[in-house]
């Protein structure tokens, strides 16, 4: 049954929460998805709750059921891990696991180092190397602010074969599915990264796991940002890209046996 919990700044955020586990997992989409997207058609509710876990899983401001803006202010990374502490704040949770993919990622980064207290283990998913350095290899990563741009622009164009790049072709194709927001999307997308560099993260001592798939190449790899982290650990899905790793069993495993490490 969906939730709604309030943002500092009025806007509605739908969650839902499965499973009576004593120790619950939060769960943060990546871009252009939603919760059950993301996390409860690729069978992440049946995976964590069957381990014993409460899942609470969010659809952050301009997805799923919570209200979609259409303005850029709100969408940042500080703002919408705030947005996380108001879901968590209305689930009556103090601190939990807490797991976020791609855009997720990024965003309970923030929540981890603005708000150490609440997360008791992070795992990011879909985000790696280019979190700290977005020109690695010349690749199109989504860390980095042209491509975000490019992303961005290609969500308002009327005519989407107009579009060339293929990063952004496909965030388009991605965010034309029925029932998504294609400018609260744009607007989501501007909003300016602000990734934290190595000597910031380095200062967290809760465990992170990072995992990657080995062919995404909007990310890189997991290991340089897993060492960014005091006690960071890297795990690579063989065979997955960005998309295709959300769902994957050795991604699953891999979390399960963090959680109880």
């Amino acid at each position: 049954m969906t939730q709604f919990a309030t943002a500092k700044d009025g806007v509605r955020l739908a969650y839902e929460i499965a499973g009576e586990g004593a120790d619950t997992v939060v769960l943060v989409h990546g871009f252009g998805s939603s919760r059950r997207q993301n996390w409860k058609d690729p069978s992440w509710y049946d995976a964590l709750t069957k381990a014993g876990y409460c899942v609470v899983a969010m659809d952050c401001r301009g997805h799923g059921e919570s209200n979609k803006p259409h303005i850029t202010p709100g969408y940042g990374h500080d703002e919408m891990a705030n947005d996380v502490l108001a879901v968590m704040d209305d689930a009556d949770i103090e601190s939990a696991f807490v797991m976020g993919y791609s855009m997720g990622g990024f965003i309970t980064i923030h929540l981890l180092m603005n708000h150490p207290e609440r997360v008791k283990k992070l795992i990011i998913g879909g985000v790696g190397a280019s979190y700290l350095d977005s020109a690695a290899n010349n690749r199109d990563h989504v860390a980095d602010p042209a491509v975000r741009a490019r992303i961005a622009d290609a969500m308002t164009v009327a005519d989407p074969s107009t579009i060339t790049n293929p990063t952004a072709r496909a965030f388009r194709a991605f965010a034309d599915q029925p029932g998504k927001d294609r400018l609260a999307l744009a607007a989501c997308m501007r909003a300016p990264p602000k990734n934290l560099p190595r000597e910031i993260l380095a200062r967290s001592t809760r465990p992170v796991l990072v995992v990657c798939g080995e062919k995404d190449d909007l990310t890189g790899g997991p290991d340089e940002l897993a060492g960014a982290f005091a006690d960071g650990r890297a795990v690579t899905v063989p065979n997955r890209d960005h998309m295709t790793a959300v769902g994957d069993k050795v991604y699953k495993q891999a979390v399960l046996d963090f959680l109880v490490s």
